[in-house]
């Protein structure tokens, strides 16, 4: 009973440091963050971070990794509800834009911040390009096998929507005033459906910009 108890607070520990390390990180910026920081967030030592981290880089790594798995798991989520081969890759899409303009933090981490943590962590950050590009791809795949879009290549294609919606989340994330981020849907939309081959019929008309509702120029 006392190695359960003991197991469970140090899970319950590195959970809080993790927390702790996800809002910091998102307030401060991976650069300008130390491991006191982190310390002081959690409520612990820097020596009970380093019990579970050796460095800030592995905080930072595993955080990359949890806030990736629960995109994922919002998409899939979102793409379960979902039977028609096209409608699965429009919930996609969808899903991402609604988490990430309901968790900035998140988009932060996954996209603003891993540009400031530098070298160390490109391979990381391309294992998760892969990782949704990949994700992508097997919507487009079933929708090739249904007859829904014609054959091409939809490695290329998978790469070209995570490479748009990667730009769209950037500049929104930047602009000095960010519109609402499900603003930039309909129009993304149409312009990732038409890039599979999706028939004009089915991607409808490109809806009207409404006054106020446009993305902001962003100064990079």
């Amino acid at each position: 009973m006392a190695k359960t108890d003991t197991a469970e607070q140090s899970r319950s520990r590195r959970e809080r440091i993790l927390d702790a390390a996800f809002h910091t990180f998102s307030t401060k910026g991976y650069r300008d963050t130390v491991v006191d920081d982190i310390a002081g967030a959690a409520e612990t030592s820097k020596g009970g971070i380093y019990f579970h981290f050796p460095t800030k880089e592995a905080i930072f790594r595993e955080l990359m990794i949890t806030t990736a798995d629960k995109l994922v798991g919002k998409v899939e989520r979102a793409v379960a509800l979902e039977t028609e081969p096209v409608a699965r890759a429009e919930a996609a899409i969808r899903a991402v834009l609604a988490t990430f303009a309901g968790h900035r933090t998140m988009a932060r981490l996954l996209f603003l911040d891993t540009i400031g943590a530098g070298r160390v962590f490109q391979t990381e950050v391309n294992a998760l390009h892969e990782r949704f590009a990949r994700l992508i791809q097997g919507y487009l795949d079933e929708a090739v096998a249904s007859g829904a879009i014609p054959p091409h290549d939809t490695r290329i294609t998978s790469i070209a929507w995570f490479g748009a919606i990667n730009e769209v989340v950037g500049r929104w994330l930047l602009a000095d005033q960010a519109g609402k981020l499900e603003d930039a849907y309909p129009p993304l939309r149409a312009a990732l459906l038409r890039s599979a081959g999706v028939p004009e019929k089915r991607v409808g008309p490109m809806p009207m910009p409404q006054p106020g509702v446009e993305f902001p120029e962003t100064k990079r």
